[in-house]
């Protein structure tokens, strides 16, 4: 089978011929539909994620596809039913092997399209807003990043909890997005003074920071006493610093989330999470925004795409299966 492999660290990710895996006991062989791609692939590929594989490994978290078959004495969905699954690494192969247990059941009317980019950016909003944040109906939320694949999903979940969302973009076409996804207030990303800015539209509650760098203290500093700041990710290359004062005398608390992470020491609050999120899919309720979708030999233009923080929404690779 074709799959996009990672040979050495730093240097693009190369297709080439590997063997077809094969499922064992407990696990299921799905055969690829559509893959999403996440910036964490751009930090595997230089060894700078949190989950380091060994050389050389198959690129890729997140896929949506049918089961081909099922490993040995292995009870599970039957073949041919219609799943998504979150992987260490591997997605961008035309076939995966994962846990049955890790599998998920799709709706009838979701496209592979949506199902395979929904799992990680979802379920990281999800987890952040409700679990951890416990944002409320009424207070005011701050993302930023808000037309990228993760920060799109925190616009629209924190709409349809009642939050009153402010998004920070780069340009009209990104900020006609964030809005179209329940954004109330939209702030370019070159405001001159975010904190100031922030604090004309009446402070912030919670902030969803995907970004990193100096933003993340601006931010910080027009949060309301009692505010919660999620640290996301550091799209900005820039891990930010956070002076502890500031956080004892305004009664602040900052949450780091790594989706990944729960998805091991804790799967079942990811199950759940996601059983709500595919509720609110069927309802009508989550409209996914698919950037692009692209031929699987185009893996490197959509890293690039992210690299250059072109993409809005998720970029999908289709393996055309």
């Amino acid at each position: 089978m074709k799959a996009w492999r990672v040979e050495t660290l730093g240097q693009a990710p190369v297709l080439t011929d590997v063997p077809k895996p094969v499922p064992g006991p407990g696990e299921a062989l799905v055969r690829a539909a559509a893959a999403g791609l996440n910036f964490a692939d751009l930090l595997m590929v230089k060894g700078q994620y949190q989950d380091r594989p060994a050389l050389p490994f198959t690129l890729g978290l997140e896929l949506a596809g049918t089961v081909e078959a099922l490993g040995p004495n292995t009870r599970g969905p039957l073949p041919g039913a219609r799943v998504a699954v979150s992987l260490r690494h591997g997605a961008f192969a035309e076939y995966a092997v994962a846990p049955v247990d890790r599998l998920l059941a799709l709706p009838d009317a979701m496209p592979f399209a949506h199902a395979a980019g929904f799992q990680i950016a979802y379920g990281t909003s999800h987890l952040a807003l409700v679990q951890k944040a416990a944002l409320q109906p009424g207070e005011t939320l701050f993302v930023t990043g808000a037309a990228g694949g993760v920060g799109l999903t925190a616009v629209e979940i924190g709409h349809l909890i009642g939050a009153r969302v402010i998004a920070q973009v780069r340009g009209a076409e990104k900020a006609a997005i964030a809005r179209a996804a329940g954004a109330d207030e939209v702030l370019d990303a070159e405001v001159p003074d975010l904190k100031a800015a922030l604090r004309a539209l009446g402070g912030v509650d919670v902030v969803y920071d995907t970004v990193g760098g100096p933003g993340f203290d601006a931010a910080m500093r027009a949060t309301r006493p009692g505010g919660r700041l999620l640290a996301i990710g550091f799209a900005g290359g820039e891990v930010p610093q956070v002076p502890l004062n500031q956080l004892l005398v305004r009664n602040l608390t900052v949450i780091g989330l790594w989706w990944g992470g729960y998805a091991s020491f804790a799967p079942r609050m990811t199950t759940e999470s996601l059983a709500h999120l595919l509720k609110w899919y069927s309802e009508g309720r989550l409209h996914p925004h698919i950037g692009q979708e692209l031929p699987f030999d185009r893996l490197p233009d959509g890293l690039q795409m992210i690299r250059d923080r072109q993409a809005t929404g998720k970029l999908v690779l289709t393996t055309g299966t």
